[in-house]
């Protein structure tokens, strides 16, 4: 096996001190101008209602209101928000014909102080006319459905069929046809920190300017977005990032409505305004990951070797369809094969409008819907062939002498050795034992089951795969979209210090920690020496539209550009020694805060007094030297390009691996679900920071167990949520990850980046989920019940085993074999 192209280092999370200490810079502690008043927001108690009138007079009055603005304000000076593909469904920050959500902003009232606006907004009168609700794809979309938007034709808002190679064929010709219709949840991040907005309108000589604070973390391709709805050039919205955001993973990175709602606000208070949203707004109304609906089906050889495929997908994106949405039926495109070398693919991709929440970005976003259909799938395959499920995979994985390999579908795998990482995960978990533990246990009548999921884990997005929702005939020639550029700045001062500026607006990954690591090992510096900076202001920081901290990111792309950025300024500070020591600066090395010969040592100068010729002596470098000591680095790998007239696109740059197992019991009694042991294995290229990788590991477990056995956004059937605190929706805890982990990994460097290094955040939030599905079906198969939707917990498994009990072995969705 490969080993990393550099060694990894384990270093201390230099980020850590401030946040235990107290002394984090969240928006909400920040006050960057002075006189800021305080927003709150009126929300619609209603799904779907017309909006008949709004009276804002008495809260106009109100003491200490400032302004009051309402949908007339914001018909009158905004525009819809521009949305990634042509659909005739506005989308405004505030209700403005109808409610089409519970938690729709309506009005918004702006005080002195927080306590004053929640008075006043409870005196602004809406005149509703409720109207009939529909919560679900399936209802929505049938033709007699109440529509959400009168312009569109339907609730779709897209609707895209591909087609990839001989599938009929191959489906024709099969021995087997394997299908299972399967539903993925909705739920959210919950981060600690919810929404927080300080927007302040300027009117300036030349046009309005925008300034604002958010704890958005991208991508950035939503400032455009912003200013296109205000109706100013880019140019004149800038957007502040604080250091710290208490969190996201993924809930702040699609279109923030509020930093234009707050914007407008402003415009009419004549003040900067400030708006933090409490827990209940957040789960009632910010944002979560879409709930799917698909159909899977499998040509499957004798032998068990999937040969084609076909995909049915249909997102439920809520309200309307929020940029970057419909990032999640995408952002796995290249990937829908997962880690199975499959001939042909054909896939139908929906995004239907419903009166929920908006839907956005959820850590392991498509991800997470993908490989749930796709690996509860290949266990109905073992099934069907009467192999054992490890088995089915190790003939199907994509076999380690194939890389690079080129996907149906566009997507070009550029390392790894997925049989190896399986066979080690199987090994850590000693699966023959647990096998035989499990036959032990089904003699005395316990409910004991083993889980394995194996998926590709995508990074380093491709933005270019969104342009898939327009067909091909639709997108103008060159002027297609892509993108997997991150940018850094890299300058050293006259003592020697190297100042790293970010824009990747880290979300508590440690992004800090690893760029100093990376530099201070590229420049042969003691860790001290660096000093990296987090903050991101658009006026300022170095950007593109496709920078921030989503899609595991960092690792491939910015440390690509630390590299470059080092690189550059290493040839000055080589040029600088050389002329101090009368030396060939090719010949150098940097090690120890020296440059240096490397064959002798004693030919050295300090790193330091390097850069102080630099600074104080440019007269004395070489004609035509530079005295540079700055420079800004773009990386933008060649292999991320627009999607192809064919509908092909390369949509991530790496993809790592992940091998899951799960062991679970199920107490007979109480049907309690209780992991045991999960054991995992990723493939993540270079380590970079053993110990900063694996607490990306332990997250995203956590992560991934909410959402299959505790979290879930739930509705009514009148469209009311019916989990909008936490005693509702329910969060693990520790108490909840106390399984048994055994974690391993292994190394298969990229080719692709400079360091060799993959992203892993989000690797367990799209396999975990899965494979606990696939282990309580394990552990209840011998009653015939299915698992064909999350999250499972003891009412749910209740309810499997009376309907098995009554010959009923589904609990949604229908499944077959031809």
């Amino acid at each position: 096996m490969s080993t990393s192209m550099t060694p990894a280092r384990t270093t201390a999370r230099i980020e850590d001190p401030a946040l235990l200490t107290g002394r984090g810079r969240f928006l909400d502690d920040l006050d960057p101008l002075p006189g800021t008043l305080t927003a709150a927001i009126v929300r619609s108690p209603h799904p779907h209602a017309r909006i008949r009138g709004v009276d804002l007079t008495r809260a106009r009055a109100h003491p200490g209101v400032a302004a009051v603005i309402g949908p007339d304000e914001v018909l009158e000076a905004l525009n819809p928000f521009p949305l990634s593909l042509k659909t005739p469904m506005s989308y405004y920050p505030t209700a403005t014909d109808r409610a089409r959500f519970v938690g729709e902003p309506v009005a918004v009232v702006v005080a002195a102080d927080r306590y004053a606006a929640e008075d006043a907004a409870e005196l602004v009168s809406v005149d509703y006319e409720p109207l009939p609700p529909v919560v679900d794809v399936d209802a929505a979309l049938r033709p007699e459905a109440p529509r959400l938007h009168d312009a569109a034709d339907s609730n779709v808002a897209t609707d895209r069929t591909f087609h990839f190679g001989p599938v009929d064929e191959l489906f024709a010709a099969a021995d087997h046809v394997v299908r299972g219709e399967y539903r993925f949840p909705r739920y959210s991040s919950t981060p600690m920190e919810c929404y927080s907005v300080i927007a302040e309108w300027q009117d300036e000589v030349d046009g309005p300017a925008i300034a604002a604070w958010a704890n958005f973390h991208g991508p950035f391709s939503m400032v455009p977005v912003i200013a296109g709805s205000l109706g100013v050039p880019a140019s004149r919205v800038r957007l502040m990032i604080p250091a710290d955001n208490g969190g996201s993973f993924g809930i702040k990175a699609g279109i923030y409505p509020y930093v234009v709602l707050m914007a407008l606000a402003s415009k009419h208070a004549g003040r900067p305004v400030r708006w933090t949203e409490d827990r209940s707004e957040h789960l009632l109304a910010s944002s979560a990951g879409s709930d799917r609906a698909m159909r899977f089906e499998a040509a499957v050889s004798a032998e068990g070797q999937v040969q084609a495929l076909r995909a049915d997908l249909v997102d439920n994106v809520g309200a309307y369809l929020r940029p970057p949405e419909p990032s999640t039926l995408y952002r796995c495109f290249g990937n829908l094969t997962g880690a199975y070398d499959v001939e042909a693919v054909q896939i139908r991709s929906r995004a239907v409008v419903t009166n929920k929440t908006p839907t956005g970005l959820n850590r392991g976003f498509g991800g997470q819907q993908l490989y749930f259909g796709l690996e509860r799938l290949m266990d109905k395959i073992a099934a069907t062939c009467g192999i054992d499920v490890a088995e089915i995979r190790q003939r199907n994985l994509v076999p380690a002498d194939a890389f690079p390999s080129r996907t149906a579908t566009g997507g070009i795998y550029d390392s790894g050795d997925y049989p190896q990482a399986l066979a080690l995960g199987l090994k850590n978990a000693d699966y023959p034992a647990l096998r035989q533990r499990q036959r032990e246990a089904r003699e005395r009548g316990e409910h004991f089951g083993i889980g394995l999921a194996t998926i590709v884990d995508p990074s380093a997005t491709n933005i270019g795969y969104v342009g898939l929702a327009t067909p091909a005939e639709e997108r103008p020639a060159g002027r297609g979209k892509s993108g997997s550029t991150e940018h850094v700045r890299v300058s050293v001062d006259v003592n020697g210090v190297v100042s790293v500026l970010l824009g990747t607006v880290p979300q508590g990954q440690g992004h800090a920690t690893v760029a100093q690591q990376v530099v201070a090992d590229r420049l042969g510096l003691p860790l001290e020496k660096v000093r990296p900076v987090v903050e991101m202001d658009t006026a300022t920081t170095p950007w593109t539209i496709s920078s921030g901290s989503y899609s595991s990111r960092f690792a491939p792309l910015l440390t690509s550009a630390l590299v470059e950025a080092c690189d550059r300024l290493a040839r000055t500070m080589r040029t600088a020694a050389g002329s101090m020591l009368g030396l060939d600066p090719e010949e150098f090395e940097f090690a120890e805060g020296r440059i240096r010969h490397p064959d002798d040592h004693a030919k050295s100068v300090d790193f330091r007094h390097a850069a102080g010729v630099v600074h104080w002596d440019p007269g004395s470098l070489p004609e035509g030297t530079s005295a540079r000591l700055y420079e800004e680095a773009a990386f933008t790998p060649p292999q991320a390009k627009a999607a192809s007239r064919d509908d092909q696109i390369n949509s991530s740059l790496c993809y790592g691996f992940v091998a899951e197992l799960v062991v679970c019991r199920i107490d007979p009694q109480t049907y309690e679900l209780t992991l045991e042991l999960v054991s995992t294995v990723h493939d993540a290229g270079t380590i970079l920071n053993p110990v900063l990788l694996e607490g990306q590991v332990h997250g995203a477990l956590a992560h991934a167990i909410g959402g299959a056995m505790y979290e879930e956004m739930r509705y009514s059937d009148n469209g009311q949520p019916t989990s909008a605190t936490f005693m509702d929706y329910l969060c693990p805890t520790t108490a909840e990850v106390g399984y048994e982990l055994r974690s391993d990994h292994l190394e298969t460097p990229s080719p692709l980046t400079r360091l060799g290094a993959k992203g892993c955040g989000e690797g367990s939030c799209m396999s975990l989920p899965v494979a606990i599905a696939n282990a309580v079906a394990d552990a209840l198969g011998p009653s015939g019940a299915d698992i064909t939707t999350l999250p499972i917990h003891g009412d749910v498994i209740h309810r499997l085993l009376t309907a098995a009990t009554t010959d009923t072995a589904v609990l949604e969705g229908t499944e077959g074999e031809n």
